[in-house]
C-alpha cells in the first residue's frame, strides 16, 4: 500500500501574510516525518470564489472548473494539517469557504490543526474550525501545534524557526495522523 497523502492546507490568503512561512515549516516536518508523502496547498494558489455552485456539495454536481480541480485536490488526500491564523476570535473566510465547497471529498480523513496568532496561540480559530470539521466527518486528532506570538518565531528571511516545544508538538500531531490514517483509508475503502 502506498504512503497515505498528507495535505498542508495554508488558510491564510491576505496579501502580505507571513503565516505562509508557518505552512513551509509544517511541510518540512512532515517530509522529514517520512510517513506520508506532503503537499502543500495554498489557499491563495487555489483562489476559490466565494462558494458558487447551485447545487449540495454532497450531490458532488459541480458545475464550475474550479470547483472540480478543488475537488480533486482534496479529494486525492489521505490526511490533512491545517495551519490557520484567528481572525476575529475565529478562522479565516478563506477556509471556511475552501471547507464548504465539498463534502464527500473530506469524510472520514484525519485532520491536524496547527494555529498561530498573538497571546491566545490562535486556540480560538482551533475551537471554532473543529465543529465544522465534525459536520463534514472530518476526524480532528488531539495532538496540536499552537504558536503565540508567532512572529518571534520568523527570522529576517521571514522562515519559520520553531523551538523545541514547538518541534516536539508537531511530531507528536504527526505520529498521531500517521497512526489512524490507514484506519481511516480502510474505513473509505469499505464504504
Amino acid at each position: 500500500m502506498s504512503r497515505p497523502v498528507l495535505q498542508v492546507i495554508a488558510a491564510s490568503t491576505r496579501p502580505g501574510r507571513r503565516g505562509i512561512a508557518v505552512a513551509r515549516w509544517v511541510q518540512r516536518l512532515a517530509q522529514e516525518h517520512g510517513g506520508f508523502d506532503v503537499e502543500l496547498v495554498d489557499l491563495a494558489e487555489v483562489a476559490l470564489p466565494v462558494f458558487d455552485e447551485p447545487n449540495h456539495p454532497r450531490l458532488q454536481q459541480y458545475t464550475h472548473q474550479h470547483t472540480r480541480d478543488w475537488s480533486a485536490t482534496v479529494a486525492r488526500a489521505d490526511a490533512f494539517v491545517l495551519v490557520t491564523p484567528e481572525y476575529n476570535h475565529s478562522f479565516p473566510a478563506s477556509l471556511k469557504n475552501a471547507l464548504d465547497y465539498l463534502s464527500v471529498e473530506w469524510a472520514d480523513k484525519a485532520a491536524g490543526l496547527v494555529t498561530y496568532g498573538g497571546v491566545s496561540a490562535g486556540l480560538r480559530a482551533s475551537s471554532a474550525v473543529k465543529p465544522v470539521l465534525g459536520a463534514l466527518r472530518v476526524h480532528t486528532v488531539p495532538e496540536a501545534v499552537s504558536v503565540p506570538f508567532f512572529a518571534q518565531f520568523l527570522d529576517e528571511e521571514d522562515e519559520f524557526v520553531p523551538n523545541a516545544e514547538l518541534e516536539a508538538g508537531g511530531k507528536a500531531m504527526l505520529d498521531e495522523l500517521a497512526r489512524v490514517t490507514p484506519a481511516l483509508r480502510s474505513l473509505r475503502a469499505a464504504a
